[in-house]
């Protein structure tokens, strides 16, 4: 599915949807859903990477692989954010860094590529067959 947007709509939008997760990043989370962090991270990152392979990759694997180290390494340096405004601010904003935070990261990003893959293979067998059909009827 390929998002019919301008390349600037496109930074634009992604560059306002990291900003707004950078600053949710920094908060706290609230004690009701802080038993379902490691879910919440997992899930946040597969949604991101499904987002950001929609809004730019379209079957480009370079670019999908840029996008998983990209959001890697985001969810690596927010977790150093987060563990530094402790510090920065003297008053505890947030927890410490926590590698748990970082594995759930990447369980998202791989579910998101398995899913990817599979679809990219799915659609390059499916214009296959139709251009192999497509071929038969015009002789």
């Amino acid at each position: 599915m390929k998002m019919s947007f301008s390349r600037s709509t496109k930074i634009l939008l992604a560059g306002i949807c990291f900003t707004v997760s950078t600053l949710g990043f920094m908060i706290k989370l609230p004690a009701a859903f802080r038993h379902f962090d490691k879910e919440l991270h997992t899930l946040f990152y597969f949604f991101a990477a499904v987002f950001l392979n929609l809004l730019f990759a379209n079957r480009n694997i370079f670019i999908h692989l840029l996008i998983f180290a990209i959001l890697y390494l985001f969810g690596i340096g927010i977790e150093y954010a987060q563990d530094y405004s402790n510090t920065l601010f003297h008053k505890k904003i947030h927890g410490r860094y926590d590698i748990e935070d970082v594995r759930s990261n990447l369980k998202g990003l791989i579910a998101c590529s398995i899913l990817w893959f599979i679809y990219i293979a799915l659609s390059f067998g499916f214009s296959k067959r139709t251009l192999h059909k497509a071929a038969n009827n015009n002789e």
